[in-house]
């Protein structure tokens, strides 16, 4: 693996950024004190900073030494941490009780600002690279939006948009792509079943929304297997069922909660015409109602085929082919990069976190290194490794 000699030099300082981001996790639109710390170091590398977009978000651009050009190119990090809680008792665990950076955008964010350091340094080339900065990735907050409502790509153009994430169980160091849909649509529904509630003792003067809750699980189900195309792929899941309050009435509603997730908007629109459908006219036949509220919260992560290639070809040349993995599976979490991708060209990339090697016990919690665990924690060698592939990206973009 041929790391960039100056990035190396640099491993300690990145290494102790990271783990005081890590120290100091904040939840969506609350990065308050990430974002400082990224444009304080931006603008100590004489990085032109933006803030503001998407409440927390802002832009680092930086101009080529040869002039800003008519070129740019795209690069994110995600900034949040999740509210769950740390199990890790290492010097830079969570400070904040119920705040965990259990998803390694602690580790996205400082591999790009290695990255920024070094351009800054390294400016031979014409064009710009825009550094961006991301808030509210996590959760349905769709940060990746709010900055674009407030401007991202119109205030700073990009011809190509990229962005990382680790990969946990995959090598250390290796890096994953894929053409076209790479990563899920994440949805949810509410179902309001309407009744008649009453005694338990007298069922025949109600019109039981339980039973007819019941009944919509299993029916739901029939959704994938039996009116979805079986070479389509959806994942329908029940998670909640809500109702009654005593033991000797039956209640006049219930809500069923769930999620939906597609490699497609085709299919999406097919399941929630389906959904709405079974939940307004299943309830009827009982002689209830049925409601279907359905929120969608991030599309397909849907990857181009030239920017996917470009930048697999980039990691071979960079690291060697037999790190690099092309047309991995495709992952049923979802993103909200997803959002720069239906604007923007660009693409996607997993970089492998390991199998938990990294971790040192007895200070790391018990259990695996999987991503939303307590017991998570990024792997510090990626930090060059990932600082390293950001400039070769740059470097071979501007160089085509």
């Amino acid at each position: 693996m041929s790391l960039i000699a100056e990035i190396e030099a640099e491993r300690d300082t990145l290494v102790e950024i990271r783990h005081d981001i890590h120290a100091h996790p904040e939840i969506a639109f609350e990065e308050q004190r990430t974002s400082d710390l990224v444009a304080r170091r931006l603008a100590d590398w004489g990085i032109e900073v933006h803030r503001g977009l998407g409440q927390t978000g802002l832009v680092g651009v930086l101009h080529g030494s040869r002039g800003a050009g008519k070129r740019a190119i795209g690069l994110r990090a995600d900034m949040d941490a999740l509210p769950m809680p740390e199990h890790n008792r290492f010097a830079w665990a969570s400070k904040h009780p119920g705040r965990m950076h259990g998803c390694g955008h602690d580790g996205h964010t400082t591999m790009l600002l290695g990255a920024a350091q070094y351009l800054a340094r390294h400016r031979d080339f014409e064009g710009t690279v825009n550094l961006i900065f991301q808030p509210a990735e996590e959760g349905g907050n769709a940060g990746a939006r709010a900055m674009m409502e407030d401007g991202l790509f119109d205030r700073f153009p990009c011809d190509e948009v990229y962005g990382i994430h680790n990969m946990p169980g995959a090598p250390v160091g290796s890096f994953g792509f894929r053409t076209g849909a790479m990563m899920a649509s994440s949805n949810r529904f509410d179902i309001i079943v309407r009744g008649v509630g009453g005694h338990a003792a007298q069922p025949h003067h109600t019109v039981d929304p339980i039973v007819i809750a019941a009944e919509m699980v299993g029916v739901l189900q029939t959704l994938i297997s039996r009116h979805k195309s079986p070479i389509e792929t959806a994942v329908l899941s029940v998670t909640q069922i809500h109702a009654g309050d005593a033991y000797n009435v039956i209640p006049a509603e219930a809500v069923i909660r769930g999620t939906v997730r597609t490699f497609s908007e085709k299919v999406l629109d097919e399941m929630e015409a389906n959904l709405r459908r079974v939940a307004e006219t299943l309830p009827a036949v009982h002689g209830g109602s049925g409601e279907l509220n359905f929120y969608r919260a991030y599309p397909p992560l849907v990857n181009h085929a030239a920017q996917t290639e470009f930048a697999a070809k980039v990691a071979e040349q960079a690291f060697g082919a037999a790190r690099v993995r092309r047309e991995i599976d495709p992952v049923g979490g979802a993103e909200d990069f997803s959002f720069f991708l239906q604007k923007v060209p660009g693409t996607y990339i997993f970089l492998g976190n390991g199998d938990g090697e990294h971790h040192s016990a007895p200070y790391h919690g018990m259990g695996p290194c999987q991503l939303h665990n307590p017991n998570y924690d990024f792997n510090d060698a990626l930090l060059p490794v990932g600082s390293t592939y950001w400039v070769r990206l740059v470097e071979a973009f501007f160089a085509r």
